[in-house]
């Protein structure tokens, strides 16, 4: 019987190319399966202090599904640190100005928040369209 425990090294660590379509997909479901990948926790040698994630590629974030009700109600708050900095903007004008943000911004919020969580965000390509520049990695389609 082996009673060694296997962890995985930096160097050991494969990485490799994930497509994603995000036509008709709801937002928070499509953010968890994503960052899943980004976190590498679908890998039997998943480690919570190593990067061992995948690359995602995200397609067609423009046509993400949101209830109606979401669009009015959630709002993205920022501060500039200056005294009226305050800035507010609802989830459906920032979808039609910025849709790659609105998916970014759900991701991360599922990553951890540490520099681990930045460098796993790292992995992440996110494009309005159909189009992306990654044919050499020759992503395969996410399950």
């Amino acid at each position: 019987m082996n009673d060694k425990t296997y962890t995985a090294r930096q160097g050991e660590i494969e990485r490799n190319w994930f497509v994603v379509d995000a036509t008709g997909e709801t937002l928070g479901r499509l953010a968890t399966r994503v960052a899943r990948v980004l976190e590498g926790k679908h890998k039997p040698t998943w480690s919570p202090n190593l990067d061992g994630g995948d690359h995602v590629i995200v397609l067609n974030a423009r046509k993400v599904s949101v209830s109606a009700a979401k669009l009015e109600t959630k709002t993205y708050v920022r501060h500039s640190g200056h005294p009226q900095g305050l800035k507010e903007e609802s989830l459906g004008r920032l979808l039609e100005r910025r849709p790659e943000e609105v998916i970014r911004r759900a991701i991360k919020g599922m990553l951890p928040h540490t520099r681990l969580g930045a460098q796993q965000l790292r992995k992440l390509k996110i494009y309005a369209g159909s189009d992306h520049p990654h044919q050499a990695q020759r992503p395969e389609p996410l399950a």
